[in-house]
């Protein structure tokens, strides 16, 4: 099984700054007028950096965070309780890769009480690395199997018509990490490939909270209703 990983995330301690802090040279990125969320960074190199969160008149910093400036994958912000603790977390997804059949995706997590936000983030284990301990793969010329928690799946990839050289020893993972939180749960979608431009399915992992971060609930393989390239 083949895994792609990207950049280390570096947590932060940093004290909130009282709003009227100095923004000169930052951008609105993304806005939650609802719940007085805002989030800026700077325009620099092709791409949003040193970020700033605006949490209900408080402004916290995220020098290092990094996304890529483009509308179709425009930073996120997410006001949900996804830990079940009857407050709201605040979840933050950037764009950290984008293109023909690439998409990196990270995910910041803080929790929150009494409209203030905890200056550190809650660790949101590596979706990689997770499939790393669970997932074991092999792959054909003719078919490509993946087995999560012992149940198998057994794709037939002879149709995709793939040349021998652009067939990758086995499956990789990690062109496309998608995160998003749906039924108040944290989910991420990790898309399989057998070559550099054939994909098979997704690994989906439903985050829970246990042990003061946020781990796999559920992972299983969900194949694509039609093989493609």
């Amino acid at each position: 099984m083949k895994t792609y990983f990207g950049l280390i995330l570096v947590f932060l301690v940093v004290h909130p700054i009282i709003v009227g802090a100095e923004t000169q040279g930052y951008d609105i990125v993304s806005k939650n007028n609802k719940e007085n969320i805002t989030l800026y960074a700077k325009k620099m190199d092709g791409l949003f950096r040193d970020f700033k969160i605006n949490f209900k008149g408080e402004m916290y910093s995220r020098p290092f965070w990094i996304s890529e400036i483009t509308p179709t994958n425009s930073p996120q912000i997410i006001y949900k309780d996804i830990n079940k603790d009857q407050e709201k977390e605040l979840i933050i997804i950037l764009t950290k890769g984008y293109g023909t059949g690439v998409l990196w995706e990270d995910v910041y997590v803080f929790d929150t009480m009494d409209n203030h936000l905890d200056v550190n983030e809650v660790i949101v284990d590596n979706p990689l690395a997770i499939i790393h301990k669970k997932v074991k793969t092999k792959l054909t010329a003719q078919k490509a199997e993946v087995n999560v928690n012992d149940k198998k799946c057994i794709i037939d990839i002879t149709g995709l018509e793939i040349m021998p050289e652009n067939l990758f020893n086995d499956i990789g993972f990690g062109s496309i990490i998608d995160y998003e939180v749906r039924d108040n749960q944290l989910i991420v979608s990790v898309s399989g490939q057998v070559s550099p431009a054939s994909f098979i399915g997704s690994i989906v992992i439903v985050y829970e909270y246990r042990d003061k971060m946020y781990q796999a609930k559920s992972i299983e393989f969900q194949p694509c209703n039609k093989v493609y390239k």
